[in-house]
């Protein structure tokens, strides 16, 4: 669609320069002056309106003439673009040639199949995306899935925009609120384990977390305990080294077992407790070089004043580090293992200070490549009755969210008899699932704060990723009716686009058409709602022609072929723009 609008723009400027030509007019005003091309409120107006009102002053006439007038130029222009134009008051509106060219789009969408949409606006670009880096201290929760379901969003769209993309997590498994868990299990732990508890691994881990700030509230010396048991650790204590170790391998494998549930993955994973060092050098050799400060405790600290903002300690008196610290060294190491035109960190916007002071400070210490940063901030996602508090044991449990909206999909598979048709029910169930959540945490711009609400999500009608899956696996269902009755009539009729003489086609091959510019939009904003937002809108164009007009029943064979064709780039569409989402294909529900 991007081409077909700028043909459009290129026609309608060059009749407004003859058009001022004519009424000899020459103004510098006539150049700078921009076109604006808008999308009429109604689709039967066109696809297409260009308000005059800006050149009303610099032609000396009003709108309603300039538009009649410029109408009548651009139908005698040489090299017109397909289609056709009217002036309704005082605007343009163009109807372009969709249907004259829906022949080479089911030719390109036939050919290319999966990589419609795809496209190479950052094909010279390697991109390196942060995403989800949990601690290891508790089990994965609502906010680290809307975390994990930006980031594979991302990743996914900026793959198909072209680039060469590297995902990466940064195990969060040192630091005090480690050591806070670690001195729990030491004091209330009795040796247990996940196993001889029956619990989720690291379920069992972020038991002791909520248990430690219990404890805590009654316990004044609880916070020393912590950090005096942190710089035993990094003085390598063998007994805290090995607690560390034996807690962590329980978090992190649990914290697994819920990627591979939600189909998250990596390319490569971080350690912290393998980073920190390197920015603990780098934070010593800024201040030899000056860059850095030290206190009379001897901690170390950088002024922020040149950005506006106080100052920071990046090593405490003790010698200890802080989460800046390693971020240091882990943004350095990861240059080192690939030199990135873009690193983007997907974090929470209650992160902004962070990652300002994190920029500015690789900047001081000489690494051109910090202006290659990017902090993708989205916003905080609460359930309807309120937020939700890690410490306070009261987060939603990603485990626990996803077994219910599975339950829950299950439940109304069963309720419509539909098991025997949906092939295994767990799987089906766990899939309708993904939709739900993936769709129902994408549909909100991530910049925005969200309430997430459970039975909304998996709902099967309206705005929702089960109710896109429905629209799927309809079209799929119609088009094996479809081969069913070419294995007894042998339809031989060609694709004839011409056939499509409805609004609502014409409607669904412009939408089509707008897909991967739409992809385009989404890895230039870094923004996977945009693709949310239209995929819904395809899905309810199409139920409404579904509903209103016959397709296998349409008359003539050639109608009929023609709304296959049509019903199967919409399905291709939707296969397409699912995979960007993190919403499985469903050929049954």
């Amino acid at each position: 669609m991007k081409d077909i609008k700028n043909s459009w723009e290129k026609a309608i400027s060059k009749a407004i320069a003859a058009y001022a030509l004519s009424l000899n007019i020459k103004s510098d005003d006539l150049l700078t002056t921009r076109i604006m091309i808008q999308t009429p409120p109604k689709p039967e107006l066109g696809d297409f309106a260009v308000p005059l009102f800006p050149f009303s002053k610099i032609l000396r006439k009003s709108p309603h003439i300039i538009a009649a007038d410029i109408k009548n130029i651009i139908e005698k222009l040489e090299n017109k673009p397909p289609g056709y134009v009217t002036a309704d008051g005082p605007y343009l509106n163009i109807r372009a040639d969709i249907v004259g060219l829906a022949e080479n789009l089911w030719k390109e969408i036939g050919t290319v199949q999966s990589a419609y949409g795809n496209n190479t606006s950052m094909c010279d670009q390697k991109v390196m995306i942060e995403f989800s880096c949990p601690n290891t201290n508790k089990p994965l929760h609502l906010g680290h899935l809307r975390n994990d379901t930006i980031g594979e969003s991302i990743a996914a769209i900026i793959g198909a925009n072209g680039a060469d993309v590297y995902k990466v997590n940064l195990i969060n498994d040192r630091g005090i609120h480690i050591c806070k868990s670690m001195l729990a299990y030491m004091k209330f732990g009795n040796e247990t384990t996940p196993e001889s508890e029956n619990v989720k691994s690291d379920h069992f881990v972020g038991k002791y977390y909520v248990e430690y700030n219990n404890w805590a509230k009654s316990s004044p010396n609880a916070e020393k305990e912590a950090q005096e048991l942190l710089v035993k650790w990094e003085n390598g204590d063998k007994d805290t080294i090995d607690l560390w170790s034996r807690m962590n391998t329980w978090a992190i494998n649990g914290i697994f077992e819920t990627y591979k549930r939600t189909g998250i993955s990596f390319d490569k994973l971080y350690y912290e407790s393998k980073t920190y060092t390197l920015g603990k050098d780098l934070v010593l050799q800024g201040l030899k070089d000056g860059v850095f400060y030290k206190e009379i405790d001897d901690s170390i600290w950088i002024d922020l004043e040149e950005i506006g903002l106080d100052k920071k300690v990046l090593l405490r008196s003790d010698g200890t580090s802080l989460y800046l610290t390693q971020d240091l060294g882990t943004a350095v190491s990861r240059h080192k293992d690939l030199p990135f035109n873009k690193l983007i960190y997907v974090v929470g916007s209650e992160q902004q200070y962070h990652f300002k002071v994190l920029f500015y400070v690789l900047k001081k210490l000489g690494l051109s490549w910090a202006d290659n940063l990017h902090h993708l901030s989205y916003g905080m996602v609460n359930l309807p009755d309120g937020k939700m508090k890690s410490r306070e044991g009261t987060v939603v449990d990603a485990d626990d969210l996803i077994e219910t909206l599975s339950d829950m999909a299950k439940q109304e598979i069963i309720s419509k008899n539909r098991e025997d048709s949906v092939g295994d029910l767990s799987e089906t169930s766990s899939a309708i699932a993904r939709a739900a959540l993936n769709y129902y945490l994408l549909q909100v711009n991530p910049a925005k704060d969200m309430i997430f609400n459970p039975a909304e999500s998996i709902a099967f009608n309206g705005n929702t990723g089960p109710y896109l899956q429905y629209m799927g696996a309809r079209i799929s269902s119609m088009l094996r009716k479809f081969a069913l009755t070419q294995k007894d009539n042998s339809m031989t009729v060609a694709f004839d686009p011409s056939l499509l003489k409805l609004q609502v086609e014409h409607s669904l091959l412009k939408h089509i058409m707008m897909f991967p510019e739409t992809v385009e939009q989404a890895g230039r904003e870094l923004n996977p709602t945009n693709i949310a937002v239209y995929l819904y809108d395809l899905s309810r164009m199409y139920s409404r022609y579904y509903h209103d007009h016959q397709i296998l029943r349409a008359g003539s064979d050639e109608l009929i072929y023609a709304r296959v064709v049509l019903s199967k780039m919409v399905l291709q569409v939707l296969r397409n723009a699912f995979s960007l989402i993190g919403i499985p294909f469903l050929e049954s529900m």
